[in-house]
């Protein structure tokens, strides 16, 4: 008998898309787009794979919305109409094998290298941020940057959306530009943009619904969150990222993608407690969708995941060395081989040569 909750279908109330089952590709950087933002072929290739292969879900990776916001080289672009066309090719093939197709979309801010973007970089507020080489004078956004930011998400969502995706996610984690408004460490502000929660969750709020006025009602709109601080990415507090849950779910957003680095965890802040991170935010939200990621290695992990309250997994890791995770896991004692992979096994699971030479890059993850 397969896992009894991952292998059934589900679908999303407001915009009545449905998923065939739970396991969802997370958004992951893979470097392999050409220089102006458009999509290759080794992109594609990468992505309709685990199409293929059974994903429900395939979201892609971040995507940029201003050409000030990129993030890395190789980064899929979003930002002009000369993007359209590869992205009505992506949503087709992922459709073509029964896949919910979903962009996220994001600005670097402080992230994006002056050297990529051609001009200094920007944030919240005017900040030092740490680097290897030289550290990075970031300079604070003015009103006008905050108003042409919120346009440019809502013109990217309605580039997804031609292109014929189901839905858009908001990438609001992991020290990007979202985030850093959120974040008290680089948000200082004192205007309307900053201070209390409120005031540090409203660029996001105000994105959602101008958002939601600019696309059908059948085109999802979710955001992904880092729930708490982690690495480098400090000054978010638990608390508010459920209070912030709780207001997204009051403007009716299709979902909250919960990215703790560790799906199956306790959160920070109450770690003598019994609940599990997850069990918080499905207590916060009981009417929103969640998914989560973080460490889901095999269908035990996923199953409780589901059971602590998310009603979708995201895998990454797992899905870039096992491109047929919804088979395998359908056999109750799976457990996936782990890293280090082989330049070949990669090869084999669709990663082309920029994703195996970025892939290089993380500790151990790939055989010497």
């Amino acid at each position: 008998m397969p896992h009894q909750k991952l292998f059934t279908s589900f679908t999303f109330h407001r915009s009545q898309k449905q998923m065939h089952n739970r396991i969802a590709l997370a958004p992951m950087t893979n470097m392999q787009s050409h220089d102006d933002g458009t999509l290759s072929e080794a992109e594609y290739e990468w992505l309709i794979r685990r199409a293929k292969e059974g994903f429900g879900m395939i979201i892609t990776c971040a995507a940029n919305v201003s050409k000030d916001g990129q993030g890395w080289p190789g980064e899929l672009g979003i930002y002009e109409d000369k993007h359209i066309e590869g992205l009505t090719h992506l949503a087709n093939g992922i459709h073509a094998n029964g896949s919910l197709g979903v962009v996220q979309i994001f600005h670097g801010g402080a992230r994006s290298p002056q050297e990529l973007i051609g001009v200094q970089p920007w944030s919240a507020s005017a900040h030092e941020m740490p680097h290897a080489k030289v550290p990075v004078q970031v300079r604070a956004a003015t009103i006008e940057d905050i108003h042409r930011v919120i346009e440019d998400f809502v013109a990217a969502a309605v580039r997804a959306e031609k292109a014929g995706f189901d839905g858009i996610e908001l990438h609001g984690a992991h020290g990007y530009l979202l985030h850093q408004f959120l974040s008290t460490t680089t948000n200082q502000r004192t205007d309307e943009w900053g201070g209390s929660n409120e005031n540090r969750s409203r660029l996001i709020r105000t994105i959602v619904q101008k958002t939601k006025a600019a696309v059908s009602q059948h085109f999802m709109i979710g955001i992904r969150l880092s729930p708490e601080d982690k690495y480098t990415f400090q000054g978010i507090d638990f608390d508010e990222s459920l209070q912030l849950a709780k207001w997204l779910e009051e403007d009716d957003i299709d979902f909250i993608h919960v990215s703790p680095w560790e799906a199956l965890k306790k959160p920070e802040k109450y770690l003598d407690c019994e609940k599990f991170l997850l069990e918080y935010f499905r207590e916060a939200i009981p009417n929103t969708p969640i998914i989560v990621a973080g460490n889901i290695w095999s269908g035990a992990d996923a199953e409780k995941a589901l059971e602590l309250g998310a009603d979708i997994v995201a895998l990454g890791k797992v899905a870039i060395g096992h491109a047929n995770w919804p088979t395998l896991a359908k056999d109750l004692n799976f457990q996936p081989t782990q890293p280090p992979y082989s330049v070949s096994h990669l090869e084999k699971q669709s990663l082309g040569p920029a994703f195996i030479a970025y892939m290089k890059r993380w500790k151990g993850f790939v055989e010497e």
